[in-house]
């Protein structure tokens, strides 16, 4: 079955390139020029994979991405942009995008992260392990709901993202070089604070008022998420 690529890009010639590309190697390419059409075709969530040009008329791509994850869809995004400092791609990614790719790019690489993104996509929902848990601390991969205990807790898609991890190495100590590459698909370091943030809220949202606390700051090592002792 061939994979339905979105492509929300306003400059033609770009756009031609780039769908035409994937043509050629299977794939079936919606096309969007703006960013109010794109964030409509994206809302349908019918595609495997969206590739999202930052700087778009009638709607800005980052206020797309939003949108979306926003709505609770998680189709993997690809945002392309001329915008290349580490700023600029923490931004990006920190606003929900999967992947970040500045311009001008090849497109055997664009080719070889789109595909990437899919299997890792189809390899969550393949895999028989639908539920991962810490002492009361529950994690539904299907329905993607977390409890802890009784209490229900609401978590933003990066925020997901992290604590799944953690989940995945319980009672193990987390390097932020791991995070990095985990939960952000960082090779580099940002040199920003993207993940003392991000572990400070997740922090907030399992541990505030548990009389036992599951997310700890290792010094100088890590994070590990268990019981102390």
């Amino acid at each position: 079955m061939s994979h339905k690529i979105l492509l929300v890009e306003d400059d033609a010639s770009t756009a031609d390139f780039v769908a035409a590309g994937l043509a050629e190697h299977g794939f079936l390419v919606e096309r969007a020029d703006n960013g109010r059409d794109g964030l409509f075709h994206a809302t349908d969530a019918s595609h495997d994979c969206i590739i999202l040009d930052r700087m778009l008329p009638g709607m800005d791509g980052m206020a797309v991405l939003g949108a979306l994850r926003a709505a609770g869809i998680e189709t993997p995004v690809i945002v392309l942009s001329a915008l290349g400092s580490a700023e600029d791609r923490v931004r990006g990614l920190e606003g929900g995008s999967d992947d970040y790719l500045t311009k001008p790019f090849a497109f055997a690489e664009l080719l070889a992260r789109v595909r990437l993104l899919i299997r890792r996509a189809q390899g969550r929902g393949a895999g028989v392990e639908t539920r991962l848990a810490c002492d009361d601390l529950e994690m539904d991969l299907l329905s993607r709901k977390v409890r802890r205990g009784p209490r229900a807790i609401d978590l933003q898609p990066r925020e997901f993202r992290l604590l799944e991890f953690l989940l995945r190495h319980a009672e193990q100590v987390v390097t932020r070089t791991m995070l990095l590459e985990g939960v952000w698909d960082y090779h580099f370091d940002p040199g920003t604070n993207v993940i003392d943030v991000h572990v400070s809220r997740l922090r907030k949202k399992i541990d505030e008022g548990e009389a036992r606390p599951l997310l700890h700051t290792v010094r100088g090592s890590g994070y590990r998420l268990g019981l102390d002792g």
